[in-house]
């Protein structure tokens, strides 16, 4: 080995040993970005009825965010119908994503189920229909039988299901809302709001978006071609971008109906309640949908693990860590605005080592004249160690053996 080789070792050991001991300080750097355009006033149509609703109660959400859009009377307790079957197939979604059940399970129907009213396909207790065809029932002819027929196989009584239904109501901040049953019939406290249906629809269509497989269908057959099913969201056919999501009438809740509709990367859902017939229900719903698409846009301005900037790691096995989203970045914005909004990333120059992967770093957060309208956390890409004496050694090792082949 050559002086020159032995005294570049020599000076990498007393580097990496320098750099272990000395300390240095992060730096915070705030970065403020602009885009000519406004971001809703979630505020402005509060309880307006700017738009002349006929029906009870309604509400206009974006899905992402679950920004209030539009709204009037939201929280008035009223009788959801059939749109009480929103949350039974939230659980039931969620019990096929956790494993508890499959698609292919064979589901029994109990002399309850078969006795439902209303909305059914005449379940006969004799027979069987997979998981797959009871949703398809479920979310296409808003069939009773077959939602108490899920609903005592998962939790084993009606009863024990409802009390999950109202477990998950609880936990999404559903303060208007009492379940009694699950299919949604007529029974005295079993009520609701507009805002608690866009609550639980925003979590089915966010968290299990493969429910749009059934509620886009608009029409369909079960028994070997034997049952014909047709959508009663009239709105999955007539409405661009529908995707969704559930209708529900009764002689005493009248018409409601949670629609749900993605059109260039912006998801809304408007939601209905005690509307004086079924035209006005599609109509108005129809209203909200458009004002929405009319009025505001969304737009991303990064994507989830898009890398924001490099940051240097003190003591660590790497010197640098990627800083990246957390989840998707961006804000809702009302057209045909010409304001700026300040998008403010605070993310440290430096961190020290242990970083451990998703690991907060900063955030990105959106605002309009001091208003807050999102945050983003930014997350470490990836793990960095901490440098010791054992990685120093393997740091020169490999310094020695890149130096030796050179």
């Amino acid at each position: 080995m050559n002086k020159l080789k032995l005294s570049i070792i020599i000076f990498s050991i007393f580097a990496i040993i320098v750099s272990f001991n000395i300390q240095t300080f992060a730096e915070t750097t705030t970065y403020v970005w602009s885009s000519n355009a406004t971001p809703v006033n979630a505020t402005a149509e509060k309880s307006s009825n700017n738009l002349n609703l006929e029906s009870a109660s309604a509400i206009l959400i974006e899905q992402t965010t679950g920004q209030v859009l539009y709204e009037h009377n939201c929280h008035e307790q009223l009788r959801p119908a059939s749109v009480t079957k929103v949350m039974s197939i939230l659980l039931i979604m969620e019990a096929i994503d956790s494993g508890k059940i499959t698609l292919n399970d064979s589901i029994p129907c109990s002399e309850n189920a078969a006795s439902m009213g209303g909305s059914q396909i005449w379940l006969d207790p004799r027979e069987t229909l997979t998981t797959d065809e009871m949703l398809k029932a479920i979310c296409v002819a808003s069939a009773n039988d077959c939602v108490v027929a899920m609903a005592e196989y998962i939790a084993g009584s009606e009863e024990a299901f409802v009390q999950m239904m109202n477990d998950k109501a609880k936990s999404l901040g559903m303060n208007d809302t009492v379940f009694k049953n699950c299919h949604g019939l007529d029974e005295d406290g079993h009520v609701t709001s507009s805002y608690d249906i866009s609550l639980m629809s925003r979590e089915l269509l966010n968290n299990h978006p493969q429910i749009t497989n059934y509620t886009t269908i608009w029409t369909d057959s079960l028994r070997d071609g034997k049952s014909e099913l047709t959508n009663t969201n009239k709105l999955i056919r007539s409405y661009k971008g529908a995707t969704g999501l559930k209708t529900g009438s009764t002689g005493l809740a009248l018409y409601n109906l949670s629609a749900s509709a993605t059109r260039d990367n912006l998801s809304l859902i408007a939601v209905i309640m005690k509307a004086p017939s079924t035209k006005v229900r599609f109509a108005e719903a129809q209203k909200l949908l458009d004002y929405g698409y009319n009025t505001f846009s969304f737009n991303q301005f990064g994507k989830k693990d898009e890398t924001v900037k490099s940051i240097n790691v003190n003591k660590g096995s790497r010197t640098t860590v990627d800083a990246v989203l957390a989840e998707n970045c961006g804000t809702l914005i009302e057209k045909g605005k010409d304001k700026n909004i300040e998008q403010n990333l605070e993310l440290d120059n430096n961190v020290t080592a242990p970083i451990t992967t998703g690991q907060k770093l900063g955030k990105i957060s959106f605002s309009l004249d001091g208003k807050l309208l999102s945050t983003v956390d930014i997350i470490a890409k990836n793990d960095v160690e901490k440098l010791n004496l054992f990685t120093m050694s393997k740091k020169v090792i490999y310094s020695w053996i890149d130096l030796l082949r050179s």
